[in-house]
């Protein structure tokens, strides 16, 4: 006999390589899958460029400009001057109370799905403005009469009604951009009038219409800032600075509300300049898709070093236990067929929930290596053996796919348990001997 059929570390060799050599194209399809992912990110922007972009709602924002005398040059400069220094002054509203209702709507492009949403939200709260000494010195003058209201927003064509400011019961236009961008980027403004003969606590609301994709958020900007949002979405994602002081999500959608107050951020309620940046302490939520398996298939892939190694070791077993043959060549080809598999996972997950497209995936795997164990062994019993040992550690890393947080310790205690089995049933296999009796046939 050849001895490269019966050399015990021969044998064991060159399983080894053919295992190593199949985590190559196993390594490309984690490639493959981050492509896949960049194809629906792309074609999530390209949707939102035509929709609307996510969308950061700040404000709204009092500022009120003001001049500082201040000196310009080093002191016995013949360049020295003293002139005054545009700067501004914001100052945060009060209370700042959000409310509303999110309509969310898909969209296609190719085979991907893009989540978009119209809003319909109320805004309303007060300003005080007690604190404020608006009072000229000999350094300082305010220009209150150029006060102005900014409300930021990612962006602007996700506009869809004529807003309008109520402020203190007079309804004030808003206009395109934003005077200066100390806080914002993207927005628009509106002047108000700030004068002594003006309420203290000058209230407002206005009624926005919104449109954007996938992600909502807030910037808590008030002393006391508090959103409620309604929606029939049935899958948020709640992100960023903030989670909902009380929550609900079902079938028919979700309710949320938060309650922030200015403890709870960095910034204070007023200042000069650009001294701080509101937008990191967004808090809002993602309209997720259900049908989004890339994450999933790539932790998949992740784990085809244990498929490949198990199947290859119960193939081997089989042949040391049993005294049956099985070639080289017969390892590669089920080899090949387990990483097919992945991108059989890959490909139907696109288009299918991934647990149906993992039980698709899988049992047509199984199949196919069954079919092939039986017409290589010519044993019924060998092959429902094989297939039921491979059918469980689809099982089992299906398991684990489903326990997020406890994946690496569900994880663990399976290699353990694999590795406890393993070497239960050959605790008897005297390995010289078997090689020394290949010798022998030889």
């Amino acid at each position: 006999m050849n001895i490269s059929k019966n050399n015990l570390y021969i044998k064991t060799a060159s399983i080894i390589i053919i295992a190593l050599l199949l985590l190559i194209p196993a390594a490309m399809i984690r490639s493959l899958i981050h492509e896949r992912e960049q194809y629906y990110r792309e074609a999530v922007r390209e949707v939102s460029a035509k929709w609307s972009t996510d969308q950061t709602i700040t404000g709204p924002v009092l500022t009120i400009p003001l001049e500082r005398y201040a000196t310009k040059g080093n002191e016995g400069d013949m360049n020295m001057r003293q002139l005054w220094v545009r700067e501004y002054m914001h100052l945060m509203p009060e209370t700042l109370n959000i409310s509303g209702n999110i309509n969310p709507s898909t969209r296609k492009r190719g085979i991907y799905k893009v989540v978009l949403y119209q809003t319909d939200l109320l805004l309303e709260g007060s300003f005080n403005l007690q604190s404020l000494d608006l009072e000229a010195s000999n350094n300082v003058r305010y220009f209150p009469e150029e006060a102005f209201i900014s409300l930021g927003m990612n962006d602007l064509r996700g506009i869809e009604n004529q807003l309008a400011l109520n402020w203190n019961g007079e309804m004030l236009d808003f206009n395109p951009g934003l005077p200066i961008n100390d806080l914002m980027v993207n927005g628009i403004h509106v002047a108000v009038k700030i004068d002594s003969e003006q309420a203290l606590r000058p209230s407002f609301s206005l009624q926005l219409k919104l449109k954007g994709s996938q992600q909502l958020m807030f910037a808590p900007v008030g002393k006391t800032t508090s959103v409620q949002l309604n929606s029939s979405w049935s899958d948020p994602s709640f992100t960023g600075s903030f989670l909902p002081d009380d929550r609900k999500v079902d079938d028919q959608g979700f309710r949320a509300q938060w309650q922030i107050t200015h403890l709870n951020r960095s910034f204070p309620q007023q200042w000069i300049g650009s001294k701080y940046d509101v937008s990191q302490y967004a808090f809002g939520l993602d309209l997720l898709l259900p049908v989004d398996g890339y994450q999933k298939t790539y932790r998949t892939v992740r784990y085809a070093a244990l498929f490949i190694g198990f199947t290859f070791l119960v193939f081997f077993f089989t042949e040391v236990l049993k005294r049956t043959f099985i070639h080289p060549v017969q390892y590669t080809l089920v080899g090949l067929a387990l990483v097919v598999f992945f991108t059989l996972l890959l490909s139907v997950s696109e288009h299918l929930h991934f647990n149906l497209a993992y039980i698709i995936a899988a049992m047509s795997t199984l199949a196919l290596v069954g079919l092939y164990v039986h017409a290589i062994l010519r044993n019924r019993a060998l092959t429902w053996l094989i297939s039921g040992l491979l059918l469980l550690l689809y099982a089992f890393i299906f398991v684990i796919l489903q326990l997020q947080d406890l994946a690496l310790l569900a994880g663990s205690i399976g290699i353990f348990i694999l590795l406890a089995t393993v070497m239960y049933l050959s605790r008897k296999v005297d390995w010289y001997r078997i090689n020394q009796q290949d010798r022998q046939s030889d």
